[in-house]
């Protein structure tokens, strides 16, 4: 999901407990091969009236994906570890999910049996990271994805948040050009699977800056893959990380790769795509193929899903955190697999693709029933109920090992949960909770002044777990677990705003790209107005219920509001923040909000949950 990214955040962050590290210059030169599946068919033939037998026409691919894993290596904590499961008596309940550990023993099961079995994602599997992954640049998921037999993904917005350089430094090799090799003696190897960027071009070249698609094969099998990220990408990543670089139509892009594809002889091919919608239900299980006011799916990947050409056989998609298995007519009227699985590694989803060895394509029949619909898809729960991959068990403790001596610094107290990532109100108790502590950093005067603060809601990644996640014990808040929650480390900005803009600025929340899928700023004590979601567009915002400390805002006069560098420069959509002067920019927002946590907690007296009552919504 959009979120705010990371910025020079090498040089921000210190690794001296993690000590040892030598420095390697260059990057590797050389891009991966194309991925290759194993195994032979599992299709049956059988016999002409003479007795002689006959080789099959068809042979089953299984597609294993899964997307927006964002470096979640160990199991993820609070309700944002959980999915939604729907009960025999229509209610859901939560079911605790994810975790590479798991997440490798669930492909790792569910490939037995399928000689074809190829393994894609969908983009976002780093980036935003939990501080197990994120404090070392990623490499972490990276080696975990190789150990997972990751056979090709997308590119996502998060790839981009530390430049095009370091994405080429993951794919390629080598070691971190400012922090050096993380392990004495190991170079890092960089990924043995394909990133795939088709819409994503060299401003100068005009060149893709990695593979555009890549072709899987096995035994006269081949599979074309396709890989895009949504090309609002520059609205969601600063300018830094998208900096020479150009965005394409997801729909147009695809079409000409898919052409490509097919001059050369490629007639199966699915596409990979870092954009996504939003179904009717959060239960993971739910039919999006049911009908009725309200069903269904909603979101861009809906009209993306329309205009991709026929040739293209199967979507695998993400962005949203949703889960959800669909099927959307392509432009011939036929039924199309459209799919993701949720985010942080709690789902994957399970394809049947059958492969016609005659016209080297993807059989799709417009029938649905049971057993007779191609491809066949569905999501499964990664569950921690089964055992651990104990591979992924000892990388996750070496890198603890590095990880530990900042991992483990006590930075405040907790009395309860405070949800942030795993809340679904549009006020979310943790937002709260960092709003206020921006508040706090940069209203002295020798900071800036601020008067207010605002959190973009995609910046918070993580909830604030009472729960003990090591031998720290309950209700300890570690530099680690709040590392997690804001994994960017961007620098805090304080701007001068007129009262019109202000009020533009929350009026962008519910309109113009936010309208169909709103993205509401968190506020800092003292601002207070009314949200009306039964009306559409600006109108959601009851104007004449903003006040700033029971004061009406006025529209004629400037205020000093504090917020990230992402929403100062105009991020998510919020082009009135990138409207500010007089910009005066401070401490990390992370050291602003470990500052707030050991101002205002002690063992003895711990953080309360903020009451998440400064919007007043209507529903």
């Amino acid at each position: 999901m959009s979120a705010q990214p990371q910025k020079n955040r090498a040089s921000r962050r210190v690794l001296a407990a993690a000590a040892g590290l030598a420095t390697i210059g260059a990057l590797m030169a050389a891009m991966p091969a194309a991925a290759q599946g194993q195994g032979n068919s599992n299709s049956q033939g059988n016999e002409d009236g003479q007795g002689h037998h006959k080789p099959a026409r068809t042979v089953d691919v299984q597609l294993l994906s899964f997307n927006d894993l964002h470096g979640n290596l160990e199991p993820p904590a609070g309700s944002a570890g959980t999915v939604n499961e729907t009960r025999p008596d229509g209610t859901t309940e939560a079911v605790p999910a994810g975790g590479v550990e798991y997440l490798a023993s669930s492909l790792r099961t569910a490939r037995k049996g399928h000689p074809y079995s190829i393994t894609a994602a969908g983009g976002d599997l780093v980036g935003a990271s939990p501080l197990l992954s994120g404090l070392f640049h990623d490499e972490p998921t990276i080696e975990a994805l190789n150990k997972l037999d990751l056979d090709v993904t997308s590119v996502g917005n998060h790839e981009f948040d530390e430049g095009a350089t370091e994405l080429a430094r993951l794919q390629n090799g080598g070691c971190h050009p400012v922090e050096g090799c993380y392990e004495k003696g190991k170079k890092f190897k960089g990924a043995d699977f394909p990133y795939l960027a088709a819409n994503v071009t060299n401003e100068k070249t005009g060149k893709p800056i990695l593979k555009p698609y890549t072709v899987w094969k096995k035994n006269g099998v081949k599979i074309g893959f396709i890989g895009v990220t949504l090309e609002g990408t520059p609205d969601i990543v600063t300018a830094n990380g998208v900096k020479g670089l150009k965005f394409h139509n997801e729909v147009e892009t695809i079409n000409k790769y898919a052409k490509e594809l097919d001059r050369k002889g490629v007639k199966s091919i699915v596409a990979l795509i870092h954009e996504g919608g939003m179904p009717a239900s959060g239960a993971y299980d739910y039919d999006c193929d049911s009908s009725g006011p309200g069903a269904g799916i909603s979101g861009p990947i809906v009209d993306i899903a329309k205009g991709i050409t026929p040739k293209v056989d199967a979507l695998v998609t993400g962005h949203t955190h949703q889960a959800y298995v669909c099927t959307i007519p392509d432009p011939a009227g036929n039924p199309r697999m459209v799919t993701s699985a949720s985010s942080f590694g709690k789902l994957y989803t399970d394809t049947t693709l059958t492969y016609d060895l005659r016209t080297k394509d993807i059989v799709r029949t417009s029938v649905k029933s049971a057993g007779a619909q191609n491809p066949r898809s569905a999501n499964h729960i990664v569950t921690r109920e089964q055992p651990r991959a104990s591979d992924m068990t000892a990388l996750i403790e070496r890198w603890n090992a590095l990880a530990a001596p900042i991992a483990n610094r006590p930075q405040g107290y907790i009395s309860a949960d405070i949800d942030g990532r795993g809340s679904t109100a549009l006020e979310k108790p943790l937002g709260d909770l960092i709003a206020d502590a921006q508040l706090e950093g940069l209203a002295p005067a020798d900071k800036g002044g601020a008067v207010l603060a605002l959190m973009n809601p995609g910046g918070i990644r993580a909830d604030l777990v009472y729960k003990a996640s090591g031998d720290e014990g309950d209700g300890v808040v570690t530099y680690g677990e709040a590392f997690t929650v804001q994994p960017f480390t961007n620098m805090m900005n304080v701007l001068d705003l007129t009262g019109a803009q202000l009020i533009t600025a929350l009026q962008q929340q519910v309109s113009g790209p936010n309208e169909a899928s709103p993205k509401i700023l968190q506020v800092s004590e003292g601002l207070t107005y009314t949200l009306d979601m039964t009306k559409s567009g600006a109108a959601r915002v009851v104007t004449d219920t903003i006040k700033l400390n029971g004061e009406a805002i006025d529209p004629a006069k400037t205020y000093r509001v504090a917020m990230n560098e992402f929403l100062a420069g105009g991020g998510d959509g919020f082009a009135a923040l990138g409207q500010g002067t007089n910009k005066l920019v401070g401490p990390s927002d992370l050291d602003v909000f470990n500052a707030y946590l050991a101002a205002h907690s002690s063992a003895a007296a711990p953080l309360d949950p903020p009451a998440a009552d400064r919007i007043t919504v209507i529903q």
